[in-house]
This record gives C-alpha cells, structure tokens and sequence, in this order.
C-alpha cells in the first residue's frame, strides 16, 4: 500500500525496464542499487520531494521500500498484472549475496518486494542477456543448466579482466575455439582500460567479490604484475604474456589474412610479411598509414579479426596456455 500524502509520477514500461536492467547487471551491489534507487525516487516521487543528497542520507530500508512503492505502483498504473509472487527476488536476493560481500546494510537494498515477475511481459528475445536471465528465474529449478542452454552469461560465476577491447573482443571467441563458451559458462570479462586501471579494478573487486578473477596483462605491465600478485587469493590466477601486447601472440596468417580481407576492394600491394617485425601494434599502424588509409584502430581491427577466425590453427600457443590456465 502506498503512504498517505505520496505523489507518485509512475515510470513508463520503457523506464521501468531500464530500471530493472540496470539493477541486475553485473556491477557491485550497493554502488548500482543506490544510483538506481536514488533515480527513481528524485524523478518519480512528486510528494514528498526529495534530492539525490536527501536519498543518500537515508536509511537503507526506506530508500528500498520508497523504489519499491514507487516501481510497483507504475506497474498497476501501467496495466500490468502484480501476481503475489517473489521468487525472482529471493533469487536474486541470494545471488547477489553470493556473488558480492555484501553487510547487513546492503542487503535491506536487495530485501524488496518490487514485483519482477510482472516485468516479464515486457522482456524480449533480443534484450540484455540478463533480464533474459531475470525471465528464466521466475520459472527454472536448474538456472545453470538453462544458462548453458540458451547463453544467458548470467549467473555470473568467473571474471576475467583485461587491459583492452582487443581481447574484450577476441578471448571469447578464441575461448569458443577451445571448447570454452564464455555465455554458457557464466564468464564475465572486463576491459578495464589500460594496465594502471586493471590494478584499480582488481582491487576493488578483490575487496568487494566472492568469485574467482583471472587477470591477463600484457609483457610491458610487470610493475601491474608485481602490484596485484600480493592481493591474489586461493582462487584467482593472473597471466603475464610472454612478448608484447595480445595482437603479438595473434598467428601471423590470422593477422595477414585480416589485412587482406580490410584491404580487399582497395588497390594495394599485399602486405609485407609481419614476422620478426617487432611490435604488431606499431606494424599495423604503419602499414595502414602509408597506404593512405584511415588510422589504425585497435577496435576495428579486432572486429576484423573475429570475422575472420576460421579454427584451430588461428589459436596460437599462448592463447592455448591461457584457456588452459583459465580451465584449471
């Protein structure tokens, strides 16, 4: 029931699912409940008004019951059927606290009884993989299984952080190669930026999550290394790449043949052989410079390069040692 003298402007369908997205993703447990809650109650709460401040100086359990006051009222106003139902919410009340360590505080904020089950109905094929997974806990007994079933990554069971977009787009397809599927698996992988901000990254998730964190670091982040190995636990395992950064342990036919395909429509000499060359990064920077084509961007060549994997022989040793690390 709401509280007399409350004024509720009721999300939309499309806010209300952009609400309950943004609460099951993957990111820590009080840092997203706490920007979502906050949101919903400064836009929508007409009376009594509050600021983003006066949210934040509240206690957890009245910031939860005024979201949830607020969301399931939208969801009446928005036609929706509220069954008495909250099965997701104890779901998601004990994953979210196996997965992140969370105190007495921050479990109030995932102790609610906003109605997902009547989001459903709004949930698509084609949206986030984790409201796919929002969908299957309303009805699933085997939520791994399901997982492996129709890809839905969630729950989340294993992070791998990385330096950059190059292997954010690449491991999981190589993985795949290997007999790894990051989705079925429940893999999340991180780009974290650059080595400095792999280290800001570890930490805090070391601090605040329970599962396991494989870290990859390229040649030149030694200094990384030596900072996170104190800080490893029992279950996680960092890899240093033995030359370079990730586009040097990419085979050099993969790499040759990405460049023949970037270069298909446009009249050019084929490309020099790359091998005993150096850095990869600095060769294909060259080499799309003097041609006169656009700047090298490791981004877009990555997206090459997953368009043209075509099996084992595109995995290189290295990439082979990772898996098999990641595997143990």
């Amino acid at each position: 029931m709401l509280r007399e003298k409350v004024k509720i402007k009721p999300l939309t369908k499309e806010q209300i699912l952009i609400s309950i997205d943004r609460l099951t993703r993957f990111k820590e447990t009080e840092v997203k409940y706490l920007r979502v809650f906050s949101d919903i109650i400064t836009s929508n709460l007409i009376e009594p008004r509050y600021k983003k401040n006066d949210v934040l100086e509240m206690d957890y359990t009245e910031i939860s019951n005024l979201a949830e006051q607020i969301v399931n009222f939208s969801l009446l106003e928005n036609g929706l059927k509220v069954p008495d139902d909250y099965i997701i919410n104890k779901r998601i009340y004990d994953y979210e606290n196996g997965v992140f360590i969370n105190n007495n505080e921050v479990k109030k904020l995932i102790n609610n009884k906003i109605n997902y089950k009547s989001v459903i109905p709004l949930i698509t094929p084609d949206s986030p993989k984790n409201l796919l997974w929002l969908k299957e806990l309303a009805c699933s007994n085997d939520i791994k299984a399901e997982r492996a079933l129709k890809n839905l990554l969630f729950p989340v069971e294993k992070i791998i952080l990385v330096e950059g977009i190059t292997e954010e787009t690449l491991l999981p397809e190589f993985a795949k190669i290997c007999g790894v599927d990051f989705d079925k698996n429940g893999i999340f992988i991180i780009s974290a930026g650059g080595k400095n901000q792999v280290v800001k990254y570890f930490y805090n998730l070391v601090s605040k999550c329970r599962l396991p964190i494989f870290v990859l670091l390229d040649s030149d982040a030694k200094q990384n290394f030596e900072e996170i190995t104190p800080k490893l636990r029992s279950i996680d395992k960092i890899h240093l790449l033995k030359g370079g950064e990730f586009e040097d342990i990419l085979p050099d036919e993969l790499v040759e043949r990405t460049i023949q395909y970037a270069t298909q429509n446009i009249s050019l000499s084929p490309a020099n052989k790359i091998e005993n060359k150096g850095s990869r990064v600095e060769y294909l920077e060259e080499y799309f410079r003097h041609r006169g084509m656009h700047e090298f961007k490791k981004s877009e060549f990555a997206v090459l390069v997953k368009q043209n994997l075509k099996g084992k022989d595109d995995v290189s040793d290295e990439i082979r040692e990772i898996f098999e690390e990641l595997r143990s």
